[in-house]
């Protein structure tokens, strides 16, 4: 005869309990570790706020997402090749040189704003398209491949002008006098605000966001693109193209790195040789802060803009406070080092 033990409820009881309190906890760790990049923005702009009252304002919230909408526009491209188990290095060298090449075209070539866009967008997918035939058919390390254009454009960019920046009036190489001018309907891409407020620089970030996130989040193109990068062979052997994945992922990124070339000449008004210099690691620290945004894990359009963002906020209210200039790479850094540490840390389910 079976008989029950008087322990044996109570027991299973506590064993119940401890299984729902494991719960719980585990469901508000994956909550907090998803809204933890979200959380620590919104602590950053209360505590700005109540040490600098004029951080809310509109005017400057506005400035910030104009200061950041290049970077967030380039580390959209960097996503894309994160996304396919790529890194592109070229993408501050590109946007370089579509600065000056900008400025080169309306300056010297006398060419308007509906010539001048398309030409230069047309350059910064022909540069992705070489590197693409770099790494894909000629199979060097996309590291290599991406480093060594983005040294061929630095000097690249040079050499029309001999070393010099572009604005009217410029004296080329043969000793002659560039008679040509920034177009006006060019500059309010970098300078017009929709209804006095929000400007087109931003309106194009999020255009860009909208654009790729559909892509990359919605699409059949978009899934392979993450498929590739996540077994190749795998992705291949179901039927899909990865060259043309690949290929399609370093056009866009240069493409877009065009795109924030021609936002940063608009806003200048001036092809400036040593505009674009700080691009490549702030659009990379946007592109891996965004890893953390929602707990993904992984490359995402969305965690790149809110990494643009947050970076943007942190940067300007430090500005405001006066603190020094040279500690914003250190800041910058540590945000950094801190959203991967929450994303591979504090994000793994077992010790």
């Amino acid at each position: 005869m079976t008989t029950i033990d008087d322990d044996a409820v109570p027991k299973a009881a506590k064993v119940r309990r401890s299984g729902n309190e494991d719960s719980r906890l585990a469901a508000l760790g994956a909550f907090l570790r998803a809204g933890a990049v979200f959380m620590l923005l919104a602590v950053l702009v209360i505590g700005f706020t109540i040490a600098q009252p004029a951080f809310i304002n509109i005017g400057n919230l506005m400035s910030i997402l104009q200061a950041v909408s290049v970077v967030a526009i380039l580390g959209a491209g960097v996503t894309v090749t994160l996304a396919v188990g790529g890194f592109d290095l070229s993408i501050g060298a590109v946007a370089a040189s579509s600065v000056m090449a900008a400025s080169y075209a309306m300056i010297v070539w006398h060419l308007d704003a509906f010539a001048t866009v398309p030409l230069v967008l047309a350059f910064g997918a022909a540069v992705g398209l070489v590197n693409a035939l770099l790494i894909v058919r000629l199979r060097v390390p996309d590291l290599l491949a991406t480093l060594a254009m983005m040294f061929l454009l630095s000097g690249l960019q040079l050499i029309p002008t001999a070393g010099r920046s572009i604005s009217a009036g410029l004296v080329l190489p043969d000793g002659s006098k560039a008679t040509g001018a920034y177009d006006p309907a060019f500059l309010l891409i970098g300078r017009y605000s929709i209804f006095g407020t929000v400007p087109v620089s931003v309106v194009l970030t999020v255009a860009v966001a909208i654009v790729l996130f559909i892509l990359t989040e919605r699409t059949r193109i978009g899934r392979l693109l993450f498929a590739t990068g996540g077994n190749e062979v795998a992705t291949r052997l179901a039927g899909a193209s990865t060259t043309r994945l690949k290929t399609l992922a370093y056009v866009i990124s240069s493409t877009l790195a065009a795109l924030g070339g021609i936002v940063i000449a608009a806003r200048v008004g001036r092809g400036d040789v040593s505009s674009g210099g700080s691009l490549l690691m702030d659009s990379v620290a946007a592109a891996l802060i965004g890893f953390a945004v929602l707990n993904l894990r992984r490359p995402n359009v969305l965690g790149t803009v809110v990494g643009a963002v947050f970076v943007g906020v942190l940067l300007n209210g430090l500005t405001m406070l006066n603190a020094p200039y040279y500690t914003q790479d250190f800041v910058k850094g540590a945000v950094l080092v801190g959203a991967l540490a929450l994303t591979y840390g504090l994000g793994r389910s077992n010790p």
